[in-house]
């Protein structure tokens, strides 16, 4: 499993960055880009032409909204967005100036992070986070082993020292969990089933709930704008003692581990089914093909499957998983975690 932040840090961090939050109710009509020292920034104007608000860069998150809002392809906002920032803007004022929808604008220090529809639930992390760490902390042998925060995600991932077995003799494997939010509309809430192999600190998510765990989108009430810009303060969900109680109870229900038998069971069942395959290479272009592993990735898979040698599914599962401590993206190595787990129970022909 790839080594993130500690408990403690994740913390300290989303609370420095609850003091740079702001979001805001925005008319899309009022919002203009512009380009300054070469690079797009957004304006939001008030009806005689002035700021509302001081102009925000852009991250990568938000340029995507937005191109997609606008419908304007994604390659074509990128290319111009690199080489003709003049004519983005261009383009993408043309449009603004035609739709007139609410828009919620999520900043964090002075740069737009989201532009979400007015329909969007805001479950901020530091929330879910003090929803999560009583029921952490008050199940026995349960400890938190990494943590991650992204542009795009939060994530909080915990095994259980009493829920441990063995694939194989001298192999041993504790079940846990992983729960993630987004709190720029790039995912759900989720509570996922996790593996994690001791011998190597390799981590698998479950990609199937398998009967466990919550999956809760940001979807809530339309939220209505007085005019063409203001402020918004979430009430978060603290005035939701339904929602808390619900995500607790799951919490607790999905750390007991149920279906960790069955899960062990899978995993053994893998490590009987053996690589039929004399070009290794051209197997791991297929498998690529199938769960979206890039070519670099692929060569840096086997590798590690090589160094293994374990050619049975288990091993090519657990190749990928050990690639994703490699990465840089903690993003990318939980997407390579659920494709280990994806690709050793696939379908065997």
């Amino acid at each position: 499993m790839k080594l993130g932040l500690t408990l403690e840090q994740l913390g300290q961090e989303l609370v420095c960055q609850s003091e740079v939050k702001q979001d805001y109710l925005v008319s899309s009509d009022k919002m203009r880009m512009e380009t300054y020292g070469g690079l797009p920034i957004l304006r939001v104007l008030d009806s005689a032409g002035g700021d509302c608000m001081e102009p925000l860069e852009l991250n990568s998150t938000a340029h995507r909204q937005l191109g997609g809002y606008l419908r304007i392809p994604a390659h074509y906002y990128e290319r111009m967005l690199k080489e003709r920032p003049e004519l983005l803007a261009y383009n993408v004022n043309s449009w603004l100036s035609r739709a007139q929808e609410v828009k919620l604008l999520r900043t964090l220090d002075g740069t737009a992070r989201a532009m979400l529809s007015n329909r969007y639930w805001c479950v901020d992390h530091l929330e879910l986070l003090q929803a999560s760490v009583p029921v952490i902390g008050n199940m026995l042998g349960v400890s938190v082993v990494s943590c991650g925060l992204t542009e795009t995600h939060m994530y909080i991932k915990a095994v259980s020292e009493r829920l441990q077995d063995e694939v194989v003799p001298g192999d041993a494997v504790q079940y846990g969990i992983s729960i993630t939010n987004s709190e720029v509309g790039m995912g759900a809430i989720t509570i996922q089933p996790l593996l994690y192999r001791l011998i190597c600190t390799n981590g698998m998510v479950v990609g199937e709930h398998l009967g466990t765990g919550v999956r809760r989108v940001h979807k809530g009430t339309q939220l209505i704008l007085p005019g063409g810009f203001c402020a918004y303060n979430s009430p978060g969900i603290s005035h939701n003692r339904q929602f808390v109680e619900q995500f607790q109870e799951a919490l607790k229900e999905a750390i007991q581990g149920e279906k960790f038998g069955e899960l062990m069971e899978r995993m053994r069942l893998a490590t009987q089914a053996v690589i039929q395959a004399q070009d290794l290479t051209l197997l791991l272009q297929k498998i690529g093909s199938v769960f979206g592993l890039r070519e670099v990735e692929q060569d840096c898979v086997l590798n590690h499957l090589l160094a293994s040698q374990d050619m049975t599914l288990y091993g090519l599962a657990n190749a990928v998983t050990r690639y994703a401590q490699d990465v840089a993206s903690y993003d990318r190595a939980t997407q390579l975690e659920a494709v280990g787990y994806d690709l050793m129970t696939m379908p065997r022909r």
